[in-house]
């Protein structure tokens, strides 16, 4: 046999080897086992890397609420022993400087489409409608494309078709009615309810029971469009199951934040410097962004996880997308390692060379007692154990949580929240959402982590913003005294 024979018969050897060990990208317990099973691995395990300007919240437990009653107002909160999972969080509340990458985000998709349309000179190359290999695809944005430096004809109007001219002053604004942003949301959970399964014999495991062929499940669904008039239409429509697009919810928002907010919030008060500089300035880069309904931060957390997702071409399966926190993930966070009643570890406000630990109203009407008389920039004050910064005071921020009286009493003891989509018909008691934290405006019993608060979720406010969170992929180990395990 010639040297060449042996080795093909080697290499052959080996592939069948090979081929009889791989099934579905894992490895089969073979006969050196015993014929134990000794299970299939599909691979590495996932280690998920810290996302930027985030910091872990390890998974723990707490007692939801105040336990006595509010020494100011004589309010009893209800208290509940809860315990949740492990969360990523922003160090700090949303700045105006990447919130408004949000915004001229939009403002550049919506020119870009401009710019491919006939009517504006149809440059087609500022849309993708072509894989490499010349495959027909979805028909999508080019975001490698540079827009114009020197715009043509067609492409300055396109660009000048986004803005407007005050016709007394002469000022050339950005046309904030036309940033809407649309996004769609697979609701995983509802999908996952064994009451929506199509295979109505999938509904129950009650034997007993004799399965109705016939019976109609409802759905309720979230959907939106834009009309003749360019106005936002939003639509929870009712309809029988009929299939996995039944849980894919759209919604389109207008993104730009209300900076009426400043004079609206406080009559009788001249407030018009911060109307026309707090978010556009770039001296209020690092201050947190305000003006934001519930509907515009939820709109970002959907942006944020969509422009992640496109920085990674698909390769991180197995990241959450970012939301807003549950009522109860806040206050776990807020209250720090030790579950102390501020962020901090005292009772008191602040130190012992009277300097303050957060941005807040000390006294009646004297907001500058502690350096600030409006917001101040996002995390110059000391973080709590958790490695947050400002979760007392500064800007008071969103939750996905619904507001209830009954508070945590209604929620499981296990990651609680009580979440509820309300259709524009609902009455308008139903779009209340909890606010955390205080702000700046605020007193003393206001900041503590426990206080709840609420907002109505299309209303923006000057002492309203949010930060986002994103649930771990791969969360660490803890041990029953909730230290990491090494």
């Amino acid at each position: 046999m010639n040297i060449r024979k042996t080795t093909m018969m080697f290499l052959s050897c080996l592939l069948a080897l090979s081929l009889s060990s791989c099934v579905l990208g894992g490895k089969l317990s073979g006969a050196k086992q015993g014929g134990e099973v000794t299970g299939l691995s599909t691979g590495r395990g996932y280690t998920e890397p810290t996302p930027f300007g985030m910091t872990q919240v390890q998974r723990g437990f707490l007692k939801m609420g105040l336990e006595k009653k509010d020494s100011l107002w004589g309010i009893s909160t209800p208290v509940k022993e809860v315990s949740v999972d492990g969360f990523w969080m922003d160090e700090t509340e949303v700045s105006n400087a990447k919130y408004r990458q949000f915004v001229m985000w939009v403002r550049d998709s919506i020119l870009r489409t401009r710019l491919a349309d006939p009517a504006y000179g149809g440059d087609e190359t500022y849309m993708i409608t072509e894989d490499k290999n010349g495959e027909s695809v979805t028909p999508h944005l080019n975001w490698k494309k540079q827009l114009p430096r020197k715009p043509t004809e067609d492409e300055q109007r396109a660009i000048e078709s986004l803005y407007v001219t005050n016709p007394v002053t002469g000022e050339k604004l950005l046309d904030w009615r036309q940033l809407n942003y649309r996004y769609e949301i697979y609701d995983y959970t509802t999908a996952a309810l064994r009451r929506n399964r199509l295979n109505p014999e999938e509904r129950s495991f009650n034997t007993d029971v004799t399965v109705n062929a016939d019976e109609i499940v409802m759905i309720s669904k979230d959907t939106a469009y834009i009309d003749d008039e360019g106005r936002i239409v939003r639509e929870t429509i009712n309809r029988p199951l009929s299939g996995p697009y039944d849980f894919l919810n759209t919604y389109i928002v207008n993104v730009y934040p209300d900076t009426t907010c400043w004079v609206n919030d406080f009559t009788n008060s001249d407030n018009e410097t911060y109307l026309r500089n707090y978010f556009s300035n770039p001296t209020y880069n690092d201050y947190p962004v305000v003006g934001v309904t519930w509907e515009q931060a939820n709109a970002f957390c959907a942006w944020r996880t969509d422009y992640l997702l496109k920085g990674l071409n698909g390769a991180a399966r197995f990241i959450q997308r970012y939301r807003l926190p549950t009522e109860a993930e806040w206050e776990f966070a807020a209250r720090g390692k030790n579950g102390t009643e501020f962020p901090w570890e005292n009772e008191d406000v602040k130190n012992g060379d009277g300097c303050y630990y957060a941005n807040f109203k000390p006294d009646r009407g004297d907001y500058t007692r502690d350096g600030n008389l409006i917001t101040s920039k996002t995390g110059i004050y000391a973080a709590n154990s958790n490695g947050l910064y400002d979760m007392a005071g500064n800007v008071a921020e969103w939750t996905s949580t619904i507001y209830t009286e009954s508070g945590v009493e209604a929620m499981n003891d296990l990651n609680p929240q009580l979440e509820y989509k309300a259709a524009k018909e609902d009455p308008y008691r139903m779009k209340k959402k909890s606010v955390r934290g205080g702000s700046w405006k605020d007193p003393e019993s206001y900041i503590r982590s426990a206080w709840r608060s609420w907002e109505y979720q299309n209303q923006p406010r000057s002492y309203i913003g949010f930060r986002c969170v994103r649930s771990m992929a791969s969360p660490a180990s803890v041990n029953a005294k909730g230290k990491k395990k090494r």
